[in-house]
């Protein structure tokens, strides 16, 4: 490319769009960290200070989809709540490091009782701020994991797998 474009060599790439990246090429291992990105985030909507929980949505949380706003002045309330703009952020997270927290994100919608659960999910980030994903050389398998709620959906009584 340098033949036909005027470049200029900066090394190995260290960060893209708000990712760093680091790399051990003697064992072939590549991470990528979101700690920045987090940590901005979480001081936005005001939960840098915010008590750390273990997992990504709590066990205590049953949303429903009867949670929404019914009225005008529900529906009110909510609109001062930055819930398009705060979902925009977790998802960001999800494409690039975090796919782990696609589930609980999903899951919460607009009404107070969901935002709550939001929270939680900025504080899970919180706690996990510093993990990054680590893709490292191996044979070709594939592995996979799965965990279901048991009929946690509400609404359908369906359980869900993630």
């Amino acid at each position: 490319m340098s033949e036909s474009f005027a470049m200029k060599d900066l090394g190995p790439v260290q960060q893209i769009l708000g990712m760093r990246i680091s790399c051990d090429r003697k064992a072939k291992k590549l991470w990528l960290s979101q700690e920045k990105y987090i940590d901005k985030v979480l001081q936005r909507f005001g939960m840098e200070k915010a008590k750390v929980v273990s997992s990504p949505l709590g066990g205590h949380c049953k949303l429903s989809s009867k949670q929404t706003p019914s009225n005008e002045k529900e529906k009110e309330e909510m609109r001062k709540i930055p819930y398009a703009s705060t979902v925009e952020s977790l998802m960001y997270a999800i494409v690039c490091t975090r796919p782990h927290i696609e589930h609980a994100v999903g899951v919460v919608s607009k009404c107070k009782e969901h935002w709550a659960s939001v929270n939680w999910i900025f504080r899970y980030l919180r706690g996990t701020s510093k993990m990054s994903v680590c893709s490292k050389n191996c044979k070709s398998v594939l592995m996979g994991y799965t965990n279901a709620d048991m009929a946690g959906d509400i609404d359908s009584r369906k359980f869900i797998s993630s």
